[in-house]
């Protein structure tokens, strides 16, 4: 089993989210969406730390795309989650289910 950090996790649900887009899964979508969506700030530096490192351990591959006049001639480096990252992804999220478990009343409770 591949442990995974709380924010490795959120960078592998966003690259997946951003797959499905026109848009692709590139730094900017990614940072973009994981602040969207956990209202937390994401520094650019964190990020691409975080995306060599899942690349180091094989969960994501990237490939460089087509260079883009708007970005002076520089290619986006897109990235995809391998199948061995999503079965990390899917024990870190069994794990969290099945230490939650019985505690609803508690994690549901409002103060």
């Amino acid at each position: 089993m591949i442990y995974l950090g709380e924010f490795e996790q959120l960078v592998l649900l966003a690259i997946l989210q951003c797959s499905e887009t026109e848009e692709g899964a590139y730094t900017v979508p990614i940072g973009r969406l994981i602040g969207e969506k956990t209202g937390r700030d994401v520094a650019r530096g964190a990020l691409h730390t975080s995306l060599d490192r899942l690349q180091s351990k094989g969960l994501v591959t990237s490939k460089l795309g087509e260079p883009l006049a708007i970005r002076g001639g520089r290619s986006r480096r897109y990235f995809t989650v391998t199948k061995p990252g999503l079965v990390a992804l899917r024990e870190a999220r069994a794990a969290v289910v099945n230490l939650s478990a019985g505690l609803e009343s508690v994690l549901d409770r409002k103060k």
